[in-house]
């Protein structure tokens, strides 16, 4: 009799520790396990703010997937699946397309970068979710620097040497942070340059940056912001952008050659064409994570509205911590199915948020605690060197910290992403299957 076939998608947070937990839970021998995704790692993109500002190796912030030993990865993009027929149609870098059969189906495509309806957003804003966007940025940075450096023109040089960022959720809050002080230490290398010359200027419909955190810890790391002359614009909208000009919903036109688009986030296109049911763009599952009539199918992640049962009526936020806890639970529900232990809701208790804000300042709430300053960066450390999920990956960005405090800072652009990679619509791919969430809510 065969094995019987558990395909996961997508080796995001989700997707990845549901297949840590098949290997622990799975006797040998008892499924066979198969992954469908682009790249042959995982990444761990709470470091993708510290890779963008060259205090972590983009290398370390990657971990391989040939660490699950017995997963058999399938290099590709899952574009379809038949619930009838049980089989996932992947199309592979050649655009070679094929097709895998299986018994067990685990969604976990994860999220793109949520995008409006904004003339000009897509052909000149970049987003900051994968390892290429995070090195074009830094290598961008550079590049704006250097050209600004050589300018006589007072109005030109402003454009290059001004950074919009939109977002002021974690993502976008800890680049802001993490990028002004780089750019700041890179003045050096750039003699005609001064602080005064450098402008951030971070924009965010909501009323508080870090909206997910306690009001006070999002006070503070405003205060952060502020003492580093970063200019917080509340309850503004990008109206429009082109390739040097940025226009705010409250009437202001800034000059400036490089935003970055951190404003939400969407579930991966795949889940909106499979005919299920969709709860504001994600997947429908119950509190197994199972799609409901559907026990083969599981989903979890930013691609699953799941149950949150400790708020009831709401579902689970789209987080890193809630998609590897899902992750587990998947693992333990999908194990069951296949007769080896009890299958349990997923239900979850909240360790807290943090915030790396760089050199030495941090906001955190572990276990509904209040931590700011050095005492909240060395916790949020430990929280980053706990998560990431292979020993190696832990002692490499281990010893990037450490040279990072010990040494100065690289200034180089190696120009190893071209521009045309690095736009919003092929970075991630949302040019082949645009998300369907394509306005604000309201």
């Amino acid at each position: 009799m065969a094995k019987p076939r558990v395909v996961v998608v997508g080796a995001g947070f989700g997707g990845f520790s549901c297949l840590r937990g098949l290997e622990r839970k799975l006797p040998p021998g008892a499924a066979e396990l198969v992954l469908v995704n682009p790249s042959d790692y995982h990444l761990y993109t709470p470091l993708l703010p510290q890779v963008a500002a060259g205090v972590v190796n983009p290398a370390d912030a990657a971990v391989p997937l040939r660490g699950l030993r017995r997963t058999r990865l399938k290099p590709g993009e899952a574009i379809g699946v038949d619930l009838d027929a049980r089989t996932v149609t992947v199309r592979d870098r050649d655009g070679n397309v094929s097709g895998i059969g299986w018994d067990r189906l685990v969604l976990a495509p994860g999220s793109v970068t949520r995008t409006f309806d904004i003339p000009g957003l897509k052909e000149h804003a970049h987003g900051f979710k994968t390892i290429v966007e995070a090195v074009y940025l830094r290598e961008r940075v550079l590049a704006q620097l250097e050209l600004a450096d050589g300018l006589r023109d007072g109005a030109e040089r402003a454009a290059y040497t001004t950074f919009v960022v939109v977002g002021a959720g974690l993502a976008g809050t800890e680049y802001v942070a993490q990028m002004r002080m780089f750019v700041r230490s890179a003045l050096a290398a750039y003699p005609r340059l001064r602080a005064e010359h450098i402008r951030w200027i971070i924009v965010d419909p909501g009323h508080r940056i870090l909206s997910h955190l306690d009001p006070r810890l999002s006070e503070r790391a405003l205060a952060i912001l502020r003492s580093r002359d970063v200019e917080v614009r509340l309850g503004a909208v990008v109206d429009r952008l082109t390739a040097d000009t940025v226009h705010l919903s409250d009437g202001t036109t800034v000059a400036c050659r490089l935003l970055v688009w951190t404003a939400g986030v969407a579930a991966g296109p795949l889940v909106g064409e499979l005919g299920l049911p969709m709860e504001k763009g994600r997947l429908v599952v119950g509190a197994d994570l199972a799609v409901p009539g559907r026990p083969d199918v599981v989903a979890l992640g930013d691609a699953a509205a799941v149950p949150d049962l400790t708020r009831p009526g709401s579902v689970c936020p789209q987080t890193a911590q809630h998609a590897m806890r899902q992750g587990h639970a998947a693992a333990r529900n999908v194990a069951a199915g296949l007769g080896h232990g009890r299958a349990r809701p997923y239900r979850h208790r909240d360790l807290g948020a943090v915030a790396d804000l760089g050199g030495g300042q941090a906001v955190a709430a572990p276990f509904n605690l209040r931590v700011t300053g050095r005492a909240a960066s060395a916790i949020t450390g430990a929280y980053h060197l706990f998560a990431l999920p292979a020993a190696g990956n832990r002692l490499r960005v281990a010893a990037d910290w450490a040279l990072a405090g010990l040494l100065s800072r690289q200034t180089v652009s190696l120009g190893l992403v071209p521009d045309a990679a690095a736009e919003l619509s092929r970075a991630e791919q949302l040019s082949i299957r645009p998300p369907a969430e394509r306005k604000p809510a309201g």
